[in-house]
């Protein structure tokens, strides 16, 4: 058997002593190479074994690692691997035994990346109440300061224009204070209701907007969603993430390559350690094989941090199946000995020993959370259009009054 390591020549040693040490390398290939052993055990054959660095593919009319150890008789099969029709003319597939996926791998994107969260604390019908009830405000503090001021005014007062109830409203709605205010006890408490209805309010938006800027959002489910994101995409530096980019042609997956090797600069390829530790960052895709991404993830995040993990298939494969030698008078004896090893649930045995599903939300804990300028973009383009409007006025004003 050719088997395939990638992740560490260590396991040229423990492969074939199974002894189980340092799972976290080439699983899949010891996985494979366990079931195999016990296949050819039970076909009373001597087990021998070859190591590749690479899976197989064509470069220049000639084939590499796995592939071409098969094809030119060093192995009679090789390990797992995804069926390509490239390779057809060389090897048969048969059965899978060792079932793994190969997927993007990314923590959902922060509610306020992809949402404007200042407006989401209310409803639509709530943000429409609270204008209509603002200006229903301003009309009676209107009415009352013109009723106020026929019977005197001082400084502070409130000089009886909707433009003064406004002003005041509006102080009311930004928990702001005011210089002018009602003298009289009804315009007082016209006042004092419409600040203590809006503090409420205010105490109810400033609350969910602290959930908000830490809430994951559940924008990203599809390969298109990935592809039009924001988020960094990058893949395990493995030879075979360097050939599956280029074998599709649709549009949405000629944008994931481009992303992920750029015509300039630098080509988004990570290994394990570092891909996993830009996940818990967040705003980044890791394309692997997702059983050693999700054993260095139960080493290394959070609990918080482990519940907005999320998967997008790329490849849209089915299981990799063992490839055997085209023609090999060997075939149909493997393929009743792979059925036998499942069935008997060797295979399932084998699976649960050496690997790590996807990790589980026990329960959400609260965390602190930094806020940074992303997060406050809408208030930032906010301020910015009320500089753009008031120098706007101020203009207009000069222009009044020149005139």
């Amino acid at each position: 058997m050719a088997n395939v390591i990638q992740d560490s020549n260590s396991t040229m040693y423990h492969l074939p002593r199974e002894d189980r040490l340092e799972p976290q390398f080439d699983a899949y290939t010891k996985i494979s190479w366990n079931n195999v052993r016990i296949a050819f055990e039970m076909l009373n054959a001597t087990p021998r074994y070859i190591f590749s660095h690479r899976w197989g593919y064509k470069q220049n009319g000639t084939w590499t690692g796995m592939i071409a150890d098969i094809n030119s008789g060093r192995a009679d099969l090789g390990t797992n691997c995804m069926a390509n029709t490239e390779r057809l003319p060389i090897v048969t597939y048969t059965d899978t035994i060792a079932p793994y996926r190969v997927k993007f791998i990314f923590r959902q994107p922060p509610l306020p990346y992809v949402a404007n969260i200042f407006s989401l604390p209310f409803s639509s019908q709530v943000w429409i109440a609270l204008a209509v009830c603002s200006l229903f405000s301003s009309f009676a503090i209107y009415l009352a300061s013109r009723w106020e001021v026929r019977h005197g005014k001082s400084p502070a007062q409130l000089d009886g224009t909707i433009g003064d109830a406004l002003l005041l409203t509006m102080s009311a709605v930004s928990q702001q204070g005011c210089a002018m205010e009602p003298r009289r006890i009804s315009g007082r408490i016209m006042v004092l209701v419409v600040f203590t209805a809006l503090m409420a309010l205010y105490a109810a938006y400033s609350a969910n907007i602290v959930v908000l800027l830490q809430a994951p959002s559940n924008a990203i489910h599809s390969l298109e969603q990935l592809a039009n994101s924001k988020i960094t995409i990058a893949a395990n530096e493995v030879d075979y993430n360097h050939f599956i980019f280029r074998l599709y042609k649709d549009p949405i997956r000629i944008m994931i390559h481009k992303r992920l090797e750029p015509e300039r600069g630098r080509a988004q390829f990570y290994e394990i350690d570092e891909g996993v530790e830009r996940i818990r960052q967040g705003l980044f895709a890791f394309h692997s094989i997702v059983e050693p991404v999700y054993r260095r993830i139960e080493e290394t995040f959070l609990q918080q941090e482990k519940c907005d993990l999320m998967e997008v298939d790329f490849m849209k494969g089915f299981d990799p199946l063992v490839p055997v030698k085209k023609d090999s008078p060997y075939l149909e004896l493997l393929r009743v000995v792979f059925k036998q090893l499942h069935e008997s649930g060797i295979r399932s045995a084998q699976f649960e020993r050496l690997q790590v599903a996807k990790p589980r939300c026990a329960y959400k804990v609260s965390s602190f959370s930094s806020v940074g300028i992303g997060d406050l973009q809408p208030v930032l383009v906010l301020m910015l259009y009320g500089i753009a409007v008031s120098c706007a006025i101020v203009v207009l004003e000069i222009a009044y009054f020149r005139w």
